[in-house]
């Protein structure tokens, strides 16, 4: 009974206060104008259709649901931006890892067809021991041409090889060409110089020259020193010179490997096409070759000039030196420093087709493609070599 009688006390009261929320003035705009009334807590919190209430819970509904509506939008866009640069990464990633396989299968073939082809060369070489000289000529020629068409092959492949992959190939084509050139002097022997029949006169000149010991030394007009009872002729290069003009024609070089060893203060023109070129100890000194169409191989150089056309450059041990070059692969140094390049700038009347002899591209120059086997950093110049600058390069040569 108590309980009941609360229950009705509390219900009497809510009709009161709703009776008193029906009949109170209104404005114009639907408004309680009984402030009294609409002042009370009991009032404001109890009546639910008070127009005064009603106005503020539409005005905060229609604000919490702008509110929302912009809320949604943003978070809509950033998972739209997430999932955009989750596709991106995805496609980065999937193409790097594409690039990388495409090297890979890239450096694979490259090993397995050079090493085929240089085991091919080297069992060919092999073959020519006891072979008559007729055959042996003949696997000579082979070989050669495939010695050359696999530094093409090494030369076209630089662009995704590493710097310690070229380097392998360089090496084990050097030595293929060195195994080739041995082969070459056993199989295919030079005939030394001897009279075959002398005369009763010659006899005895020969006995008057025998009087007096042989002058075995340098030959004056090419600086090379006799061996052997060779002639000068038979040599191909300069040595031991100093302080003078030297040069070599076109059919004196031809297919020839050049020696320039021991030169001081000498200029040298060496027009033509030569197989390969060694420099040995050279010192202030300008040396202008023809394009060789092989390898350029510098050895303790320093306080020069250098102006050459070849398939390789490799330099060692060579200091202050200038280098105006023109090389359809890549130019290698070591053991270097003060060493700088320019593009062949040094030309004579038949250089273009000294070109079609040797084999070259004209058009195909890595002057400036440089590596530095002592320079191992990724990303950073090697501070052995620079680049000369334009107003410092030389443009015009003495004939």
């Amino acid at each position: 009974m108590y309980f009941i009688g609360i229950f009705c006390s509390l219900a009497a009261w809510y009709l009161f206060i709703c009776s008193k929320c029906k009949v109170q003035p209104q404005n114009s705009r639907g408004q309680c104008d009984n402030k009294t009334v609409c002042k009370s807590d009991v009032h404001t919190s109890a009546c639910r259709r008070h127009p005064t209430n009603m106005d503020a819970v539409v005005d905060a509904s229609a604000e919490n649901a702008v509110h929302g509506e912009d809320g949604a939008a943003k978070l809509q866009d950033r998972l739209q931006r997430r999932h955009q640069a989750r596709i991106e990464d995805t496609e980065r990633r999937k193409e790097a890892k594409q690039s990388q396989s495409v090297a890979e299968e890239k450096i694979g073939y490259f090993s397995s067809t050079f090493n085929s082809e240089r085991a091919s060369i080297a069992e060919l070489l092999s073959t020519c021991s006891g072979a008559d000289r007729a055959a042996a000529t003949q696997k000579l020629e082979d070989a050669t041409v495939k010695t050359a068409q696999l530094q093409k092959f090494v030369n076209d492949s630089v662009c995704f090889l590493t710097q310690y992959e070229l380097r392998q190939a360089q090496d084990a084509l050097q030595k293929l060409q060195a195994s080739l050139a041995e082969t070459r002097e056993e199989a295919l022997p030079k005939k030394k110089f001897a009279f075959r029949s002398r005369t009763k006169a010659a006899e005895k000149v020969s006995k008057q020259a025998t009087d007096s010991p042989p002058d075995v030394g340098r030959s004056p007009d090419s600086g090379i020193t006799k061996t052997d009872g060779a002639p000068a002729s038979q040599q191909c290069g300069f040595s031991y010179m100093n302080n003078a003009f030297l040069t070599k024609t076109a059919e004196e070089i031809l297919n020839q490997d050049v020696l320039l060893t021991h030169l001081t203060n000498c200029k040298v023109r060496l027009f033509g096409s030569p197989s390969t070129l060694h420099l040995k100890h050279i010192d202030s000194c300008e040396i202008l070759c023809g394009p060789v169409s092989t390898s350029v191989f510098v050895d303790n150089c320093r306080n020069s000039i250098l102006a050459v056309a070849c398939q390789q450059l490799r330099t060692h041990n060579t200091t202050d030196t200038q280098v105006y070059l023109h090389v359809t692969s890549r130019a290698i140094i070591e053991d270097c420093k003060g060493v700088s390049f320019a593009p062949l700038s040094w030309s004579y009347p038949t250089m273009q087709e000294d070109f079609s002899v040797s084999g070259l591209d004209p058009g195909r120059n890595n002057w400036n493609q440089v590596d530095d086997f002592n320079w191992l950093a990724a990303g950073t110049p090697s501070p052995n070599w620079t680049v000369i600058p334009e107003e410092d390069r030389k443009t015009t040569w003495d004939p």
